[in-house]
């Protein structure tokens, strides 16, 4: 069964899985003072500039670890609806930093400036958390992308108000991917303070990393590290996966083809009479709805999950591994279930 429900359901690139084997050769000094972790930090720096890199498991781990940097526990967190800090990590940021998430609804899944200008009237008052970093995903949870123009803006308007913002990168490559630009241009330079750059999602088999750019957050950052649990001591084997993810533009490549995929899968879809797409596909995730009925058969064929209850709205993702035959299985599948349904 193939599957459309996440980019954490695909494979491992066969590039990735070559530089794990290659630093499997020998032996390596532990908790990262190994050369290929030089080397990976090496890579980093070339793309981002100065920047303290730490590697960690999971995604959790690295909004964990980076919002320890950021926040203290009588600070807060201001995030969408939607974000994963938020819905999908178990309550891990607040159990962890002891911090408060706030979070806004928002119909696309990003924030704004303005958005986020009625919560700063807690600023100074020792009766409320202290707002201190604002956190946004990209590409978003909804599957949209924030323009430069937008980071810059929220980055310019955190700074303004003492506050740093941190950014999500799980599908960071997909994002950049998308608007066409460097990794650098998209967020050191609009201002971003800290961030995950996702690699589970495009192509690894285990690993993110945490991305500090501004001094101040990185006096305590490695002692982070080690209390949060994300502390490797084979780090070179996370490391090594990272050196080929950013040698050759691996992480573009992947990250446009499966941006690709999304677009054909939605471009196909909207011809399906009955299939609504719901969202801008700015990356590599679709959203739709489709009749009721047709959820359930099609989900025996290809995993996918329900997005909204309430609604039925649907999430397709891509990934870096998807082929254009499964797409146009997939559409077949979901066309002869809709017309099945006329039949009935």
């Amino acid at each position: 069964m193939k599957a459309f429900a996440s980019d954490n359901y695909s494979g491992i690139h066969p590039e990735i899985l070559e530089a794990i084997s290659d630093a499997n050769l020998s032996h390596a000094v532990s908790y990262g003072d190994d050369a290929i972790t030089a080397r990976a930090n090496a890579l980093f720096e070339h793309l981002f500039g100065p920047v303290k890199t730490l590697y960690t498991f999971n995604g959790t781990g690295a909004n964990v670890v980076a919002l320890k940097c950021a926040a203290l526990p009588f600070q807060s967190v201001i995030c969408t609806q939607f974000a994963h800090i938020h819905v999908d990590e178990c309550g891990a940021p607040v159990q962890a930093v002891g911090c408060t998430l706030l979070p806004l609804p928002s119909p696309d899944g990003k924030l704004t400036p303005a958005m986020v200008q009625p919560l700063l009237s807690a600023k100074g008052n020792v009766h409320h958390n202290q707002p201190k970093v604002i956190s946004i995903s990209q590409s978003t949870e909804l599957g949209t992308v924030y323009t430069l123009d937008e980071v810059r803006a929220l980055c310019d308007f955190a700074h303004a108000n003492d506050m740093y913002v941190h950014l999500d990168g799980a599908r960071i490559a997909n994002a950049v991917a998308a608007l066409g630009t460097g990794l650098k241009e998209a967020t050191v330079d609009c201002g971003v303070d800290i961030m995950s750059f996702g690699g589970t999602k495009n192509g690894l088999m285990i690993g993110e990393a945490v991305l500090i750019f501004n001094n101040e957050l990185k006096q305590h950052a490695d002692y982070y590290h080690k209390q949060s649990a994300q502390l490797f001591s084979k780090n070179r084997f996370i490391a090594a996966q990272f050196v080929a993810l950013l040698s050759n533009d691996l992480w573009k490549r992947m990250a446009l083809h499966a941006n690709a995929m999304a677009q054909l899968l939605a471009s196909e879809v909207s011809k399906i009479e009955g299939v609504t797409v719901t969202r801008p596909t700015d990356a590599n995730g679709v959203f739709a709805i489709i009749p009721p009925e047709a959820i359930e058969p099609l989900q025996k064929q290809f995993r996918f999950y329900v997005w909204d209850e309430s609604t039925l709205e649907l999430r397709w993702m891509c990934s870096f591994d998807t082929t254009e035959e499964e797409v146009y299985g997939f559409v077949a599948v979901l066309k002869q279930l809709i017309a099945g349904l006329g039949n009935v």
